[in-house]
């Protein structure tokens, strides 16, 4: 589908790829990973032809349609609907010429592609797309400029993914979703049927619909067989044999100089010392490893205080007097918890977030705080109020005024900023360290309550796991909404759903809310075809419900077959599962071939992704069975 052969770019007179070559055969699924300001974007626009590369080709397979998500978002008096379906242009303009085509066979050809292409089912298509990037029916109706820039986003990447392109480019798709959208993106990449390429730091969205690494490092690229977890596994293993290889060819170059500075001067043997010292010479270097300095933060601990440190009674949020938000507030917040805010964008997390923050006062209802609480608060937004041409070091000097500037210095260092990042303004600063500035700033009270409004936003992955490292050892409580699951797994331990007015404890885990939405979503599924099927459906003649009545038990036994083939499927992958986890539990795979247990892992990765896709379809038989056949629960 896409070869990149020598590619090399200079931005600057700065060397951002190096002769760079790697194939994308079609169908695959890959996830293009690197440091921040490594030119993984660059990469992108080099491949839509945007710019133009100093040396080496890109080749796109002929005729293969290319997708990108839009970078202005749309906008103007069209609905959300009708904007992603004029992104399949070919199906508009046959549409168009149908209104006017008046040649018999060219009719015929219009109407036969229409059917090819599936045109009648697009708008379904569509809206389904956009519901589950967390608009109604409604707001499917409603036009683009209702909406403010992020739900625009959500609507350009509809567009693109409604387009189906041969090759699809997505430069972090799930910065402008929720969680709610983002596991829905995450399921629907994984059954994506053409070819995919994204940059993304979301760890979970790198393991569940890639099934391939490519790595931008030191200007060149690595292709990774396998998902995030797999290539660091393996990157980390070819890092490793790699110092050991240098140690032991350093260790052969001593030995073998040893030799040519002892006896070069010895007649008998000057022939042995020159063959040792052009075998030298023609020894090939191998890399020195050199590791990306490696980000850190470091949150001081707070006092510890009395419990709760906030307590609300009879809470009502909103901005609006008789308009309420949230309702009905009767939560506690400990030292010791850990709370991940759950709900789609618009049903009241950032109001929740304020309130907790002070920021915003209750209509009605009593909050309880402790004297000597501190509360920091993270938020994106506040990335945009920094003073810009300050210093980071300036900033920081002015937010803790009176203090010294090697104590201002090391409440920087924490955060990663040595002397020359502290002195660089902060309009120079990438996303990511003002990200970090924004963290030192927020934690130098050591604050009893953290809230961290979609913390990640501009964190690449090791940066990513320096945050929840750091969380984890933070003796506070901490109050988080992000669209990250890799964060909100292992970081927090209390789950509190923001939906319908009211905030209240989910009883379970991220697994159990992901099951959760994807059983709400199908039954609002299944909802609308009964209130479609009711309103559309003629009545029948008795002939005609005889028909139907053995049609329906033709069709009910077809999806018990379905189901009956997708359960020995799922079956069949399980006990695959158990053979292969039960080599890798075998204490002498480890000291053996180290491919062995490389096969073993990859294999294990491939029959993980298998198995989900297979329990999804047997998840789906078995709701259609129900549907068609009651008596099967």
């Amino acid at each position: 589908m896409l070869h990149i052969n020598d590619l090399t770019y200079r931005i600057g007179g700065r060397l951002l790829l190096d002769n760079a070559t790697v194939a994308v055969p079609k169908g695959h699924k890959v996830g293009l990973v690197g440091r921040n300001g490594t030119g993984k974007s660059t990469l992108f626009h080099l491949i839509t032809g945007d710019i133009h590369p100093d040396g080496g080709t890109i080749n796109l397979r002929q005729g293969a349609k290319l997708g990108v998500v839009a970078q202005e978002a749309p906008s103007g008096p069209v609905s959300l609907i009708d904007t992603v379906l004029a992104a399949d242009t070919e199906r508009s303009q046959l549409l168009a010429e149908a209104e006017t085509v008046s040649d018999p066979h060219r009719i015929g050809e219009v109407h036969t592609r229409l059917a090819d292409i599936g045109a009648h089912s697009a708008p379904a298509r569509a809206a389904r797309i956009l519901s589950g990037l967390g608009f109604n029916e409604e707001a499917q109706q409603s036009l683009c400029s209702d909406f403010s820039g992020g739900w625009r986003m959500r609507v350009a990447l509809a567009a693109v993914l409604f387009a189906a392109p041969d090759l699809l480019l997505l430069d972090e798709p799930t910065n402008h979703l929720d969680l709610e959208a983002t596991l829905w993106l995450e399921n629907y990449l994984a059954n994506w049927q053409g070819t995919v390429m994204i940059i993304s730091h979301d760890r979970t969205l790198l393991n569940t619909a890639v099934d391939e690494i490519l790595h931008l490092e030191e200007q060149k690229l690595t292709r990774y067989t396998g998902n995030y977890d797999f290539f660091e596994r393996a990157r980390r293993e070819r890092l490793t044999q790699l110092a050991q290889n240098r140690t032991k060819q350093l260790a052969e170059q001593r030995h073998i100089q040893s030799f040519v500075d002892r006896f070069r001067a010895k007649a008998s043997k000057a022939r042995q010392a020159q063959s040792r010292l052009k075998m030298l010479e023609r020894m090939e270097p191998i890399a020195t490893v050199i590791e990306d300095k490696t980000t850190t933060f470091t949150f001081p601990n707070p006092a510890p205080l009395s419990p709760p440190l906030l307590a609300m009674d009879e809470v009502v949020l909103g901005y609006e007097p008789g308009k309420a938000i949230i309702k009905d507030l009767n939560l506690r917040i400990d030292m010791d918890d850990r709370i991940a805010l759950l709900g789609a964008n618009g049903n009241g997390k950032s109001t929740m977030m304020k309130m907790l923050a002070g920021r915003l006062k209750p209509q009605h209802g009593k909050v309880t705080k402790s004297k000597k609480l501190h509360v920091g608060y993270f938020a994106q937004h506040q990335a945009e109020e920094l003073p810009l041409e300050e210093t980071a070091y300036e900033f920081m000097q002015d937010q803790m005024k009176g203090v010294i500037e090697p104590k201002v210095r090391a409440q920087l260092g924490k955060f990663g900023f040595n002397k020359d990042k502290a002195d660089t303004p902060i309009k120079n600063l990438s996303g990511g360290e003002k990200a970090r500035l924004l963290f030192a700033n927020m934690s130098r009270t050591a604050p009893h309550i953290m809230l961290l409004d979609e913390p990640t936003n501009h964190l690449d992955v090791d940066a990513r796991e320096a945050l929840v490292t750091a969380l984890n050892m933070y003796e506070g409580a901490v109050v988080l909404v992000s669209h990250d699951p890799h964060l909100v797994e292992l970081v927090c331990d209390s789950l509190w759903l923001v939906d319908g007015g009211k905030c209240v404890p989910y009883d379970g885990d991220l697994d159990d809310y992901k099951r959760f939405l994807m059983d709400t979503r199908r039954g609002r599924r299944e909802a609308a075809s009964e209130e479609q099927s009711a309103t559309a459906a003629p009545r029948l003649d008795k002939k005609a419900e005889r028909k139907a009545r053995a049609d329906a038990r033709a069709a009910s036994n077809d999806v018990r077959k379905a189901v009956q083939d997708a359960e020995k499927q799922v079956n069949r992958l399980t006990k695959d599962k158990e053979i292969i986890e039960k080599k890798l539990a075998d204490p002498g795979l480890y000291s053996g071939p180290k491919e062995d247990l490389t096969r073993l892992q990859m294999e294990l990765g491939k029959l993980d992704k298998r198995l989900q896709s297979a329990e999804n379809v047997w998840l789906d038989a078995q709701a259609r069975l129900e549907k068609l056949d009651p008596t099967s629960l």
